[in-house]
């Protein structure tokens, strides 16, 4: 009944992030090559965020539901 979700398109976006920041470290300028760990950590951050966010709202709907079934019964 439940199917999970397809990430494929995500798992290639990310990929490909990934495979960019490699290739901008082998680059000649110091400023770009010094900037790819500044980019991982704001992508780390980023998907941390997104992670945290989907637990609150998971949070959230649970709590909702309850206060719906509550108000229901009275």
């Amino acid at each position: 009944m439940f199917v999970k979700p397809d990430n494929t398109y995500n798992d290639i976006r990310y990929r490909s992030l990934n495979k960019w920041l490699d290739d901008m470290e082998e680059h000649e300028d110091i400023a770009v090559r010094c900037g790819v760990p500044l980019a991982r950590d704001y992508v780390k951050y980023l998907k941390d965020e997104i992670k945290r966010l989907n637990e609150e709202n998971q949070l959230k709907n649970t709590h909702m539901k309850k206060l719906i079934e509550k108000y229901r019964t009275k």
